[in-house]
């Protein structure tokens, strides 16, 4: 750290001062915040079940997105995969600096992003959507390095029907054959916890698919850890199929 650095800290705590322990005092300060956070993540657990008993709503509509490749279906976005989680970025003319930047809430969002490969190990896929052209989106995108998001350019009104027309969220889909089905939305502060593997996950209609995991009887379900993976190579461990 260096000296400046240093004096801006002191500054930044100066007058916030929390009580000074000894290691046995810290120990049992931590301990008794541990159970609150235990609590705290069995009632997450608890959410996350019930959003894996949300009912389903059928997508009636067949929108469509560009992509680098052209253009593409809805359907097209599930990439062959049973679920599909699509964020809304406002990466649009007209919002901030874009096309120079993009919207700096929406960026860090993506700055937070898991290789998607991970989700892909769930039968799940993960794609960004704005009304930006392929071309801004294309360059963004190399230059913040955020070239493991597949991100796609809004045609119609799916923003609208899916209530992203005004402000940034996360929908989820899953498929039957190619019957399409909303399952979930996280939007507002919610949007905070996404980019997380587990935490897109936790809102798809079938969770993490763990056998630990409160569902529905009939719901996929495997051994935690069995399933993960490196997102370079599948393949890179010997002993695993």
């Amino acid at each position: 750290m260096t000296a400046s650095s240093k004096n801006n800290l002191e500054g930044a705590l100066r007058g916030v001062q929390a009580p000074i322990a000894t290691a046995e005092e810290w120990r049992a300060a931590w301990e008794k915040l541990l159970e609150k956070e235990k609590t705290h993540t069995r009632a997450r657990d608890a959410l996350a079940a019930e959003r894996r008993r949300m009912p389903w709503l059928p997508v009636e509509k067949d929108y469509a997105f560009e992509g680098p490749d052209g253009r593409r279906s809805l359907l097209d976005l599930f990439d062959g995969r049973r679920q599909l989680i699509v964020y809304r970025a406002f990466m649009d003319p007209g919002v901030g600096r874009f096309p120079q930047r993009g919207c700096i809430g929406c960026s860090m969002v993506a700055d937070q992003v898991a290789h998607p490969a991970h989700l892909g190990a769930r039968d799940t896929s993960l794609a960004f959507v704005s009304r930006g052209s392929q071309p801004d989106l294309q360059r963004l995108k190399a230059r913040m390095g955020w070239e493991h998001i597949p991100w796609y350019t809004l045609t119609d009104d799916f923003d609208a029907d899916f209530g992203v027309d005004q402000w940034h969220g996360t929908n989820a889909f899953i498929r039957d054959g190619d019957h399409i089905f909303r399952t979930g939305f996280i939007n507002s502060r919610g949007d905070e916890q996404m980019g997380n593997t587990w935490n897109y996950l936790d809102i798809t209609a079938l969770g993490r698919q763990e056998t630990w995991e409160q569902s529905p009887a009939g719901y996929p379900q495997s051994q935690p850890y069995e399933w993960w993976i490196w997102h370079d190579d599948r393949k890179t461990d010997p002993d695993r199929d």
